[in-house]
């Protein structure tokens, strides 16, 4: 008679929760910070592809002549498409794995990246941008899941809290090659499909770097693999954890219905993960609104734009604040250890408040030098409110659930992105540019009361509801 066959399914559980309380507090190895790394570069491909087109839609606009709502799905759209994908993936990977997710998804972008070089027509470009907006959201949420089971507490929190300092780096490497293709006189029709479809060159790299990492443990662990799992976590931790039999298991499916209410029947889950969603909202259109479009907010300002209607200084002023911007992302996850999650968002939240209105004051009265001044408070202060969000709303979930958790998350944070890319424009036609930029001031300001009063401080914070 086998090992398993004698054992009660709540003993096979109680193995499982063993297992998962060892590998939530491993410390952590050269292979899992690799995995990690790989997880979140994939924010400096979707940086790429979500600043590209910032800068190209003038000449997007040129070419297909679309209407004022046909150009603003066209910017939108890849959040639309984010927003299927970001539940989607999640639920998918809690059902079938981690890797074979982050493999299918960055084969999807890259098809889908090259093909936007040659839409025909503005709906070509949107239902293109719809569906890159799929595998995009889809490995986010996946890659979140698989830093918070590859990792250990302390270093999981501070990878997932550099997605923003990678979204720093794709948006300062789009804007400086495309002002290089700018410069150079490339031809403005095919300036824009080039732009875009580069985004299909990083996604081919980090494909190639994915191929050799393992499942997490966790994850293999959560759907009965227990000899698979027991491989894996020796590959990266050294641990072949003895107290798991050598055999697979059969254990009950996480039903998406019970997913909700475990984080509820918890209070530092509910609290946190409450937050993260209202933070993930504040911060997406936050940035949709005023941080995507500030090549135009400057350029309607009058900054950087010679008195020929040339716009290379803009866009070098647009990098220079990116560049600032990616510094305050590689600073933020460095803070965590001293002034925790709370202390993050609350500075973050704060400053992008008060860069918003500086930036507002600046254009009421036309001071150029207070635009800019306004602007890089505000990206210092969103490269922290924005940094861990999803990394909250993921560390806090169970394991069972927590891709699911990932992508319910960034549902939030797209949501948001849509509805902010799509409306700024129509708020600066009804309000002007000082009343739209006030209108989003009002959201740092409701993510910095959030932080004060609705986060707790979860620093370090280890899941226990599967342990025992």
């Amino acid at each position: 008679m086998d090992q398993i066959s004698t054992m009660s399914p709540d003993a096979i559980r109680r193995l499982s929760d063993q297992a998962t309380k060892v590998l939530l507090n491993k410390p952590n190895t050269a292979s899992s910070t690799q995995g990690g790394w790989m997880m979140i570069a994939t924010i400096l491909i979707e940086a790429w592809d979500l600043y590209a087109i910032a800068f190209v839609l003038i000449f997007v606009k040129t070419d297909f002549n679309p209407t004022a709502f046909e150009l603003g799905l066209a910017t939108a759209a890849v959040q639309g498409g984010a927003l299927v994908g970001a539940q989607l993936g999640g639920i998918l990977a809690d059902r079938f794995g981690r890797k074979a997710i982050f493999v299918t998804t960055m084969i999807l972008f890259i098809i889908l990246a090259l093909a936007q070089a040659f839409a025909r027509d503005i709906w070509d470009l949107i239902i293109l941008r719809f569906l890159i907006g799929i595998p995009l959201g889809s490995d986010i949420s996946n890659g979140y899941a698989y830093i918070m089971e590859s990792m250990s507490k302390g270093k999981r929190e501070e990878m997932g809290s550099r997605w923003q300092f990678m979204f720093g780096v794709g948006e300062v490497l789009s804007i400086i090659v495309i002002t290089i293709m700018y410069v150079a006189g490339m031809d403005h029709s095919l300036l824009w499909r080039v732009a875009l479809a580069l985004g299909a060159l990083p996604a081919v790299i980090l494909l190639v770097g994915r191929l050799n990492l393992p499942e997490t443990p966790l994850s293999l662990l959560q759907r009965g693999q227990f000899v698979k799992a027991k491989q894996v976590s020796k590959q990266l931790f050294n641990d072949s954890l003895d107290m798991l039999p050598n055999q697979n298991v059969r254990l009950p499916k996480a039903k998406l219905s019970d997913f909700l209410s475990v984080i509820w029947a918890d209070p530092i889950k509910r609290r946190a993960t409450i937050f993260s969603w209202i933070s993930n909202a504040c911060q997406g259109a936050e940035f949709a609104a005023w941080g995507f479009y500030l090549p135009v907010v400057l350029v309607l300002s009058g900054v950087g734009v010679s008195n020929n209607g040339n716009i290379t200084g803009t866009n070098l002023v647009t990098a220079l604040v990116f560049c600032l911007a990616t510094v305050s992302g590689y600073v933020a996850p460095l803070m965590l250890s001293k002034i925790g999650h709370r202390g993050v968002s609350m500075w973050g939240y704060g400053l992008a408040f008060a860069g918003l209105i500086m930036g507002a004051i600046g254009m009421y009265y036309d001071w150029k030098f207070v635009i800019v001044i306004g602007a890089c408070v505000l990206m210092w202060g969103h490269y922290w409110d924005a940094s861990n969000g999803m990394t909250i709303t993921s560390m806090v979930a169970p394991a069972r659930f927590r891709g699911t958790a990932s992508g319910f998350g960034y549902l939030f944070v797209k949501g948001a992105a849509f509805f902010g890319a799509f409306v700024f424009p129509i708020l600066s036609q009804n309000l002007g540019n000082v009343g739209a930029t006030l209108a989003v001031s009002l959201l740092s300001l409701t993510g910095f009361l959030a932080a004060k009063f609705i986060l707790p401080e979860v620093y370090g914070y280890v899941d226990t509801e599967d342990v025992t």
